[in-house]
């Protein structure tokens, strides 16, 4: 049976995908009483990105369905009750109707875990993802866009896949595109189809060095 649950919700222009680090400048009345109350019963608030209005001040905006919990894991208390906050993402979520009774959005969610699948499917989509990546972020370094530790690059298939999908250096839009989808090797499918593309327009520019950018 699917546990549904009451999580707070922080609307914002940027897509979170578990594993990855967000840290946050806290200053608005409404979210500082939600972060206070995430620390305070230590419990993690809802990462969702924006699909109508605004992230800050005026009327709360409307999010997309699908977004990711976050942790926090440091806080930093400043002036006036602001404060900045390192949080990690956990659990991928769907919202299934959303309250306006507190300052802040409220959800009835549930967890939106990938699809399982067998281990072979897995460990398939992330050995054909695996060098995309890496070729990737040597461009980017070649480029002096990026530095990035490749030793850091996980095995875990999952993690692989969402370290993927937070690198790319695509629209938001086609970020929560990426969180929404359900099976973990239709999105390394999806995220190889991406790297490609980015990697032959990175390609276009013109401080590049062919050797370096060779595809395999």
């Amino acid at each position: 049976m699917v546990e549904v649950f009451e999580l707070p919700l922080f609307p914002l222009n940027t897509v979170l995908f578990p594993g990855m680090f967000l840290p946050l400048h806290i200053f608005e009345e409404r979210y500082k009483e939600m972060i206070n109350l995430c620390l305070t019963e230590k419990r993690p608030f809802g990462v969702v990105y924006i699909a109508a209005g605004t992230a800050e001040n005026g009327p709360l905006p409307e999010p997309h369905r699908v977004g990711c919990t976050a942790q926090i894991t440091q806080m930093q208390p400043l002036s006036d009750g602001r404060m900045n906050i390192m949080s990690v993402g956990q659990d991928r979520f769907r919202i299934l109707s959303l309250s306006h009774q507190r300052p802040y959005l409220v959800g009835q969610v549930e967890l939106a875990p990938f699809t399982p699948e067998q281990d072979v499917t897995l460990t398939q989509a992330s050995d054909q993802l695996r060098p995309l990546v890496l070729q990737y972020l040597d461009i980017l370094a070649h480029l002096g866009k990026v530095e990035f530790d490749k030793s850091q690059i996980p095995t875990d298939p999952h993690t692989l896949i969402y370290l993927a999908a937070s690198l790319l250096q695509v629209s938001t839009e086609q970020k929560q595109d990426f969180l929404t989808q359900d099976k973990a090797s239709q999105l390394s499918l999806t995220l190889q189809r991406s790297y490609r593309e980015e990697v032959s327009l990175l390609r276009l520019l013109p401080d590049n060095d062919d050797a370096a950018f060779s595809l395999n």
